[in-house]
C-alpha cells in the first residue's frame, strides 16, 4: 500500500469526526479529560476474523498524537479468535479516545473484507479456481479494500477503469459488435488485458473468435457453464460472475473454469465486532 494514500484516507476520516478542527478542539468529549492523564488500552475482537487495517489504524493514532505507543500483537492476514487482544496502546487518554472510532472503523471494515474473502477462498481450496474481487467497493476505500481482499487470500481484478479492458453489453452496443470492441481495444492499448462479458453461448463464441484474453460468463446457470467449458476448449480463460453465493462456489468446483469474481467481497462486507478498552 502507498503510504501517502493511507495518510490521505486517515486524514479524510478524521476530518469527518473532528470537523477539520484537529484533535484538541474537535473532540469536545475527550476535552473533559485532563491533557496530562496517561492511559493504557487494548483492542480486541469479539468474533473470529482475519485481521486487516493495521497501517490505517497506526496512522490514525499517529495523526492524532504521534506520542501514542502502538504495539501490534498480530500482522495483517493473521487469524484472530473471539476475545483475543491484538493491539496494546499507551499514551494520552484523551488522544487514544479521540482516535478510537476512526481506527476501529478502518480495522472493522477491512477485517470484515479480509474475513469474507478468506471464507470464499476456503470454499474453493484445491479447485484451481482463483477468486477475484470487483470494482464494487466502498467509495473512497478502493485501494484499502483491494488490499484487504489479498489479506484474505483472494486476488484483485482490475484496480479501476485504467488498467484493463472489461467490455460489457453497453460497450458492445456502442462499438457495434464484440469483434469491433476487441479490435479497437487491441489498437488502443496492445499490452493491456482484454476481457469481454457475455450473457449467452453465442456471445461466448464471438468473444473466442475475437481473441479476447478472458471471457466473463455473466449469470450462467450450471448447464450453460458446462456447455461453455466444452465450447471454449481452453482457448481463453473463463471467469464466472453474477450472484456468487457460497452454495454456488461449491458447485463450481471441477467444472473447468479459471476465475470467479464476486462483488460481495467488498460491497456486502459485514464489519467485524471490535472493541477498545482502557485498562
Amino acid at each position: 500500500m502507498n503510504q501517502n494514500a493511507i495518510q490521505n484516507d486517515v486524514e479524510r476520516a478524521l476530518n469527518e469526526d473532528l470537523n477539520g478542527l484537529g484533535p484538541i478542539d474537535g473532540d469536545i468529549t475527550a476535552a473533559l479529560i485532563g491533557d496530562d492523564v496517561i492511559a493504557k488500552a487494548s483492542i480486541l475482537t469479539r468474533e473470529n476474523c482475519i485481521i486487516c487495517g493495521i497501517q490505517w489504524a497506526t496512522e490514525t493514532f499517529r495523526q492524532v498524537n504521534p506520542d501514542i505507543t502502538v504495539n501490534w500483537l498480530v500482522a495483517d492476514g493473521d487469524v484472530c479468535e473471539a476475545n483475543q487482544i491484538f493491539c496494546e496502546l499507551s499514551g494520552s487518554a484523551r488522544s487514544i479516545l479521540t482516535a478510537e472510532r476512526t481506527a476501529l472503523n478502518f480495522l472493522q471494515t477491512l477485517s470484515g473484507t479480509a474475513t469474507t474473502a478468506k471464507t470464499y477462498v476456503d470454499l474453493l481450496a484445491g479447485s484451481g479456481i482463483t477468486l477475484l474481487d470487483t470494482r464494487k467497493t466502498i467509495p473512497g476505500m478502493r485501494m484499502a479494500q483491494k488490499y484487504a481482499v489479498t489479506c484474505g487470500g483472494a486476488e484483485n481484478h482490475r484496480i479501476g477503469l485504467f488498467d484493463a479492458f472489461l467490455i460489457k453489453e453497453n460497450h458492445i452496443l456502442a462499438c457495434g459488435s464484440i469483434a469491433n470492441a476487441v479490435k479497437q481495444a487491441r489498437e488502443n492499448m496492445p499490452k493491456a488485458k482484454v476481457e469481454v462479458e457475455v450473457e449467452s453461448l453465442d456471445e461466448l463464441k464471438q468473444a473466442i473468435d475475437a481473441r479476447a484474453d478472458i471471457v466473463m460468463l455473466d449469470n450462467f446457470d450450471h448447464e450453460m457453464l458446462s456447455q461453455a467449458v466444452l465450447i471454449n476448449k481452453k482457448t481463453v480463460k473463463l471467469e464466472v460472475s453474477g450472484n456468487i453465493t457460497q452454495e454456488k462456489l461449491h458447485n463450481l468446483r471441477g467444472i473447468g473454469i479459471d476465475f470467479v469474481s464476486s462483488g460481495a467481497l467488498t460491497k456486502d462486507v459485514k464489519s467485524i465486532d471490535l472493541s477498545l478498552r482502557i485498562n
